[in-house]
């Protein structure tokens, strides 16, 4: 059995105790949420751990391309919660939408599945093609060019052209092709296979559209104001996020990069379908909570016998094909994200102009520094599902003991498998100090995140000195990175999910919650721009020159721990003026 899955469980296992002893003191509701989120993320990191692996290693695209597509994705899906959320918040409900959205996740997961015969590269040199063989998977895989039928390796000369090594001095084609005398292409396999990628990408964006921003809205209304069970609830409920990304890191990252893509996948898939099951039959115990505005309305035939709710789900389809488009290219999801914030922050400072009190609307600014705040430190730590797996897959050591090795995609469960270990503590932790005063307001949490965030690239950095002859570094600093990093994610994203149910006007809670998810999608199209940054050159999906590639991801991360590091002391010098704008919404009473 696979070792680290063993070790994942051990881990799953031990941490979980504190947990399920801490949701007794909660509402029921937030039981039913915690493993209904929890398998919605074991789905969506399941397949978020593969994808960048998919698009570089079986379709073959070039690291910029890659970035691009899966920064097209990820923008995506933190936008759409924000027409989902006002959705919610006008017609269906938050547990209507919810239970809508996952529906679109399991048929966008099991659609993954298909993923059809891998892209091949072909080198041309003096008319003449020659293919290049890919064999095994993972630590395993090689890529070698087929020269008269039979496979040789390469490497990078020093003038930027290619070295073939072996090849017999009768070959067709010289052991040293230099730069411009040769052309490297892709063959791709037929169209149909690229749109059913498409396809998939567009259900799970709009599944997750209706989705993300609803579920954590009903977590915030389980609790009445001032309750100080609400931060512990939402660090608890963040645990359940991270125990099925942890999982699926570890499951969908072993069957994808061993079984094949297809397997990765549909398990992301059946994870979604219990997630969904979980969801409808807990509904009693969310107490009412979620329900539509007006249920009446909502039922009343509008186009024929069809109702607003179906009118609603329709559209929903129909959003599906115009997302199989726009995901496609990632200038014109630039365009979208732009008309997105122009559209959603008008509505909320129109309704701070006209609807909101003093106190509101000062909340309300206050809850718009959070989510600039937000932006940085997710742009820096979703470098995890990019720039950093195709890291981890070519400049660090993953070897563990004997014949045993972490997979690529095994290594962003560091991310996850962190916060199961942090979050019982961090509750705790919060808790202790709320009930003695002490708490560390909203802001300077913030900035201690993003200080860790920065700094979590200089240890990176520091790992790259110690590459042995192969480049690859010590996996303890990868480790290390990760724990800061998630130490940073336990300041900021439970907090800052609190904040907005704290924050927000009552007709505003889930049009704030989905305007967090904006900030964030913001994040993901900056970190796709990072991620092009550490672009290397690739043949067959496998990087040419890894001491190039290091270096050139040493330099970029040296960069962007500057902006997390800056960002977080400018937020810890201001937070004693910008924590009077909550107007005592983050304060507790006695517990």
């Amino acid at each position: 059995m696979d070792p680290v899955a063993v070790a994942s469980l051990v881990v799953a296992g031990v941490t979980a105790v504190p947990v399920f002893l801490q949701l007794r003191q909660h509402p029921p509701g937030l039981r039913i949420l915690f493993f209904a989120e929890m398998w919605e993320r074991f789905s969506y990191y399941g397949m978020r751990g593969l994808l960048i692996f998919y698009l570089t290693q079986h379709y073959l695209f070039d690291d910029k391309t890659a970035s691009a597509n899966y920064g097209a994705y990820t923008s995506l899906v933190y936008l759409l919660p924000v027409i989902g959320g006002v959705l919610a918040d006008r017609f269906l409900g938050a547990r209507k939408a919810v239970a809508f959205g996952a529906l679109l996740l399991v048929a966008g997961h099991f659609t993954m599945a298909f993923e059809g015969k891998p892209a091949t590269q072909v080198l041309t040199y003096q008319g003449a093609a020659y293919d290049f063989q890919v064999t095994g998977r993972a630590d395993s895989r090689k890529v070698n060019l087929m020269v008269a039928g039979q496979p040789y390796a390469y490497g990078p000369s020093a003038d930027g052209g290619l070295d073939i090594k072996g090849l017999p001095a009768a070959a067709p084609l010289p052991a040293h092709l230099p730069a411009g005398q040769y052309r490297l292409s892709v063959q791709q396999p037929p169209p149909l296979f690229k749109n059913i990628l498409y396809l998939a990408l567009a259900l799970i964006i709009v599944g997750v559209g209706f989705l993300k921003a609803n579920i954590s809205a009903i977590v915030g209304q389980l609790y009445p104001q001032g309750d100080p069970r609400r931060d512990p609830g939402f660090t608890l409920y963040y645990y359940g996020i991270n125990l099925g990304s942890f999982l699926a890191a570890i499951t969908c990252g072993w069957l994808g990069q061993t079984v094949g893509w297809w397997a990765g996948f549909g398990a992301a898939g059946v994870g979604m379908a219990l997630g969904w099951v979980v969801f409808v039959l807990g509904k009693p115990l969310l107490q009412g909570k979620g329900e539509p505005p007006d249920p009446v309305a909502l039922a009343k035939p509008r186009f024929g016998p069809i109702s607003t709710e179906w009118l609603i789900y329709l559209g929903a389809f129909a959003g599906v094909a115009v997302i199989w488009a726009i995901v496609q290219s990632f200038t014109v999801v630039s365009y979208v994200l732009g008309a997105g914030a122009i559209v959603t922050l008008g509505y909320v400072f129109w309704y701070m102009a006209t609807k909101a009190s003093k106190v509101e609307r000062d909340r309300v600014i206050l809850a718009m520094v959070l989510i600039a705040a937000s932006v940085v430190f997710w742009a820096l730590y979703e470098q995890g599902g990019s720039s950093l797996g195709l890291f981890a897959d070519r400049n660090v050591n993953l070897h563990l003991y004997g014949d045993h090795s972490m997979k690529p995609a095994q290594a962003q469960a560091f991310q996850s498998g962190w916060i199961l270990v942090l979050a019982p503590v961090m509750a705790a932790i919060w808790t202790f100090l709320g009930r003695m005063g002490r708490d560390p307001n909203p802001v300077f949490k913030f900035g201690l995140g993003l200080l860790l965030i920065g700094a979590s690239y200089y240890v990176i950095i520091l790992g790259g000195t110690f590459a042995g002859p192969d480049f690859k570094s010590p996996l303890i600093f990868l480790a290390g990175a990760y724990l800061m990093q998630t130490t940073g994610e336990m300041c900021v994203s439970p907090v800052g999910l609190s904040q907005m149910t704290k924050l927000a006007p009552p007709m505003l809670i889930s049009t704030l919650m989905a305007t967090w998810f904006l900030g964030t999608a913001g994040a993901q199209f900056v970190a796709a721009k990072i991620a092009q940054l550490t672009a290397s050159d690739t043949i067959g999906g496998q990087v040419l020159d890894a001491g190039k590639a290091l270096a050139t991801y040493s330099h970029v991360f040296g960069i962007i721990g500057l902006w997390g590091l800056g960002a977080g002391l400018l937020m810890i010098v201001l937070s004693p003026w910008l924590k009077k704008l909550a107007h005592g919404a983050s304060d507790v009473h006695g517990g």
